[in-house]
């Protein structure tokens, strides 16, 4: 019999203050509708001065274990995405696990930046394709006001903070069908946050704030994306019209739109959620499946496409049969 993994719970949690355009332009030279058109962002959220990855995490987790009715003592397995962890070590994913109560379960983080919960997803679906596990919380939580340089026009326009978060069962039903994974460490020097604790001779003067040469990381993550696509069709033999709801990385409304021309699909059948909370990162995709879950677009046994794309370069996706 073929097990598969299947999404049984969403959550997600967002900060309460909003940061708008109109707000970062009092601090940088820009204005609201510079950053609108060329981002799609029009606000974003910021975490509270008491708010770290690990608790905003804990919110989402708890809704998602809420929606799937489960008992948290079944979670075999916490894989956390950020790149904003509380601590180096131990990692976010077993102070979740603390914060859950739960204690016969294995937690541990993935850092892949943005795509950082499609690989988390992936490795979920081996675990419980395997049968090494049965229920898998996987939550991508991140706190990126933290790492970005207020001062820097482009990155601050940007990003925002939050946490999203789906639990995987087991099942004998089609659940996530496909996940496909790739990194290119050769374009590290595009989009990358230093650590200033371990910097060397060379870079010890550089402060711990989000890098990124925009136009490069734009053109490489378009051709990036359009290829993902592809793959995930052809592994699933599957068409364009196949897919009926596309879940990307929320990080520039063009780059969405590009992913959706080559699905051929309309912008109505894609959940976007960049407007108000800005890039997420690791959070972003799965704060967007929570949406389109609970808002009741994604509908059961709807295929969705989930996608994104990050520092590295990383890129992935994850084909599911809601």
């Amino acid at each position: 019999m073929t097990r598969y993994s299947r999404v049984i719970g969403t959550g997600g949690y967002l900060p309460e203050e909003v940061r708008t355009n109109e707000q970062i332009s009092q601090t940088v030279d820009t204005s609201d509708s510079w950053i609108f058109e060329r981002t799609g962002i029009k606000s974003r959220r910021i975490a509270g001065a008491e708010e770290t990855a690990s608790s905003m995490a804990e919110i989402a987790a708890r809704q998602a274990i809420e929606a799937a009715a489960c008992d948290p003592e079944e979670i075999d397995l916490i894989i956390v995405a950020t790149g904003t962890p509380d601590r180096v070590y131990p990692s976010t994913g077993c102070l979740l696990q603390r914060r859950l109560g739960i204690k016969n379960c294995v937690a541990f983080d993935v850092q892949a930046a943005c795509s950082g919960s499609i690989f988390a997803l992936s490795i979920a679906d081996q675990y419980i394709k395997s049968g090494a596990a049965k229920k898998v919380l996987v939550v991508g939580s991140e706190i990126c006001s933290r790492v970005v340089d207020w001062t820097d026009r482009g990155t601050c326009i940007l990003f925002g903070d939050g946490a999203g978060a789906v639990l995987l069962g087991a099942s004998d039903e089609a659940g996530i069908l496909s996940t496909h994974i790739h990194s290119d460490g050769e374009y590290e020097d595009l989009l990358y946050c230093p650590n200033p604790q371990a910097a060397t001779e060379a870079n010890k003067d550089e402060a711990g704030y989000i890098n990124m040469r925009g136009n490069e990381v734009f053109k490489v993550a378009v051709n990036t994306l359009g290829r993902i696509v592809d793959e995930t069709l052809a592994a699933n033999n599957m068409l364009q019209s196949d897919v009926d709801w596309l879940v990307p990385h929320q990080a520039n409304t063009r780059i969405i739109a590009a992913t959706a021309k080559k699905l051929k699909m309309s912008m109505d059948h894609v959940i976007l959620t960049l407007e108000n909370q800005g890039n997420t990162s690791s959070a972003s995709v799965l704060l967007a499946l929570n949406e389109g879950v609970r808002d009741g677009r994604i509908q059961r046994g709807q295929v969705v496409l989930l996608e994104a794309f990050g520092a590295g370069f990383t890129w992935g996706s994850a084909l599911i049969k809601y």
